[in-house]
């Protein structure tokens, strides 16, 4: 009866919050890995061509992309694909101009009415830190993408809701946006829909975290300097106190 009940207990634990993430091999696991630069790049198209048409990064600036994906020129001509709202201008009115790299990704809904009103009542979140705001952060994006599959026998999933066991109560008003040649990347890489879930999560995952691989780097030149400076600490001890530790007193009791 114990085993049933804690069984039970694990069954509905899963029903409410949602089937527990695998864990998988990514780029940056490690006390010395970095990002995959390359991934991001990738990401970021797949983030453009398929998901920015409901979710915003409103964190991320087309600047913070140079070095990490594209070089300065490439995102200039990125941002200049985009028209944004500016001013006032001398007579007080607003006026549209091209972007540049000092702005922000634009949202695709004017305010957060419009985006429910468009997705039927559901709020697409901000995807900027959205691998830090979910449990088990990059696992947890990576099977919610590629998790959707039909209702098992006995379970009903209201209609435009599907069905996706990885998200908290199985049904998600997101439809599988992540399918087989849904981009066509251009370093040649195939766009299934696994290596497209992968590389757009590492995107997020580093808009999540861009200082990783500076702050990693910080901490292998700490490491460095930690173990010299204990090296030189131990060679000044035995140098110093080697002589006064190996010496020999006599005492001559006699004179």
């Amino acid at each position: 009866m114990g085993l049933l009940g804690m069984a039970g207990s694990a069954y509905a634990d899963e029903a409410e919050h949602g089937l527990a993430a695998p864990s998988y091999p990514w780029a940056n696991d490690g006390w010395f890995a970095s990002y995959d630069h390359a991934a991001i790049r990738r990401g970021h198209q797949v983030y453009k061509e398929v998901c920015a048409a409901c979710h915003a990064m409103s964190l991320i600036a087309y600047r913070d992309l140079i070095g990490v994906a594209y070089t300065e020129l490439e995102v200039k001509a990125l941002a200049a694909e985009i028209e944004v709202e500016d001013g006032p201008n001398d007579d007080g009115e607003m006026f549209g101009r091209p972007g540049k790299p000092a702005d922000h990704l634009q949202p695709p809904y004017a305010n957060e009415q419009a985006a429910r009103s468009a997705n039927g009542g559901a709020y697409p979140p901000d995807l900027s830190l959205i691998c830090k705001a979910r449990h088990n952060g990059p696992n947890y994006v990576f099977a919610l993408l590629t998790g959707y599959r039909d209702a098992p026998a006995g379970i009903s999933v209201r209609q435009g809701l599907y069905y996706n066991p990885y998200f908290p109560g199985g049904a998600i008003a997101m439809p599988r946006v992540i399918n087989d040649g849904g981009v066509e990347f251009e370093d040649g890489t195939p766009a299934t829909s696994s290596q497209m879930a992968k590389d757009v999560t590492h995107y997020l995952a580093w808009a999540a975290e861009p200082e990783h691989d500076e702050r990693k780097l910080i901490g292998a030149k700490w490491i460095c300097g930690a173990l010299l400076c204990l090296y030189a600490m131990g060679y000044y001890k035995r140098w110093k106190w080697g002589p006064l530790k190996s010496r020999r007193i006599i005492w001559d009791v006699v004179n």
